[in-house]
């Protein structure tokens, strides 16, 4: 009995002796402050390495959906349009492009113009025209685009006497039969339009 006791004792120590061994030991050591210090920017260094990840995720992402706007639309220098074939008034138009990550189509040039014109022709035969993202409705005859910076180019449709310069015809309308020329429309009208995407 008693060789049994001692070989449970034996056992017992041989068993605390590797636990004491296996765990670190419980000493704090003093932190000088300057290890203090190095430890928090080291910790904010992490968490700029944490949102600068999150940051580059969200752009990814941001950039997946855009390729698929691009997919179901047109890719021309670093813009991708996509036209929108459920007529709405111009402010729901824009309101609609905006929370697609867009805004409405803003031709800065003929070929851009262009572009646009063909684009719609295709991708919405039969269709006469599309709001794009022009408009004269805070000042008559200024016309702005729709982040309010001024507008250098234009494409009026001349043998139509446009732009009329009536208070009510504020926003621009890009006519596809007219072959691209503008003209300015009643915003309150129902049309198809153009959202426009800018690639980063």
């Amino acid at each position: 009995m008693a060789r049994l006791d001692f070989s449970v004792f034996l056992v017992l120590c041989l068993s605390l002796l590797h636990f004491c061994s296996s765990r670190p030991p419980h000493t704090r050591k003093a932190v000088s402050p300057r290890q203090s210090g190095d430890a928090a920017a080291e910790g904010d260094d992490v968490r700029t390495q944490i949102e600068r990840l999150w940051q580059e995720v969200n752009s990814l992402k941001e950039m997946q959906a855009l390729q698929t706007v691009c997919l179901r639309g047109i890719k021309v220098h670093r813009k991708c349009y996509l036209a929108i074939e459920e007529p709405k008034h111009y402010h729901e138009a824009n309101e609609d492009c905006i929370a697609q990550g867009g805004t409405l189509a803003t031709p800065r040039d003929l070929m851009e113009n262009n572009e646009l014109r063909d684009y719609a022709g295709r991708s919405a035969p039969g269709s006469k025209d599309f709001w794009i993202g022009v408009a004269d409705i805070v000042k008559e005859g200024q016309y702005v685009d729709v982040n309010s910076l001024p507008v250098s180019y234009f494409n009026w449709d001349r043998s139509k006497k446009q732009p009329t310069g009536t208070k009510r015809e504020s926003c621009v309308v890009l006519s596809v039969v007219a072959q691209g020329k503008w003209y300015d429309e009643v915003c309150r009208s129902l049309k198809k339009y153009i959202c426009e995407y800018i690639i980063p």
